[in-house]
């Protein structure tokens, strides 16, 4: 039951913004609380917020110091956060193609090499997981995945690059990633989609929700290019397959 998980903390976020954190780890079940926030603010919205924005383990909720203050909208959040909420509608699962290696993923040989496997098999693993989009942020439609493989966990690079390309699929530390504009990135480079997460003039502009499952799948370099040239046409390109 909520009423029985730890209170949240409270944090001052400036004189406009309080964090309700959850956790200070990475971890789906505090996530799951932080959506849950999220939802029942947007259902019975409080007066004087005036912007909530999720992430993987804190809701940043902005306000108006002028219709409410820090300790009243404190206490209702604090109420609401520990009040039993119904369940999510069911998510929506996206299945993602991607070009693993070569010039679309020139990290998979050495993440292979560094983890004592194949490239082969670095692929399989990634394929075979089950993913939840956590939160979306950085760059508009950068999507952070949780549901990484244990045996893909491994430390970001030391020397983050300046510039990796759009549609770039990557793992980080205990995460994944579909980073959808280019940009710069730590992360290890295992692939590319065509799947473009955020496109200004497509309805919708972001493609995926927190909340929504994602699975991978191989493509060759020609379904890529063709899947590439869908998706600048307006192609949402992946596929719904349970909602």
């Amino acid at each position: 039951m909520a009423a029985s998980l730890p209170p949240p903390r409270l944090l001052p976020s400036g004189d406009a913004a309080i964090t309700v954190e959850f956790s200070r780890n990475i971890e789906d079940s505090a996530n799951q609380r932080v959506l849950a926030l999220d939802r029942a603010l947007g259902a019975a919205p409080i007066e004087g917020v005036t912007e909530t924005v999720p992430t993987y383990r804190s809701l940043l909720v902005h306000y108006d110091p002028v219709r409410i203050d820090f300790e009243s909208l404190g206490q209702k959040l604090m109420t609401l956060a520990q009040t039993p909420l119904p369940p999510a509608a069911k998510a929506r699962r996206w299945r993602v193609p991607v070009a693993y290696g070569g010039e679309n993923g020139i990290d998979l040989e050495d993440v292979a090499k560094a983890l004592n496997t194949t490239p082969d098999e670095i692929v399989a693993r990634h394929v075979g997981g089950d993913y939840r989009v956590a939160m979306i942020g950085f760059t508009p439609g950068w999507s952070y995945l949780s549901g990484l493989d244990k045996s893909l966990h491994m430390s970001r690079r030391q020397n983050p690059r300046v510039f990796t390309p759009m549609g770039t699929i990557s793992i980080g530390g205990v995460q994944a990633g579909i980073q959808c504009l280019a940009g710069p990135s730590g992360w290890h480079l295992l692939g590319r989609t065509a799947v473009k997460t955020f496109q200004l003039h497509r309805d919708p502009v972001f493609l995926m929700e927190p909340g929504d499952r994602v699975t991978f799948y191989q493509v060759d370099d020609k379904v890529f290019a063709e899947q590439e040239r869908a998706a600048e046409a307006g192609e949402i390109v992946a596929e719904v397959i349970a909602a």
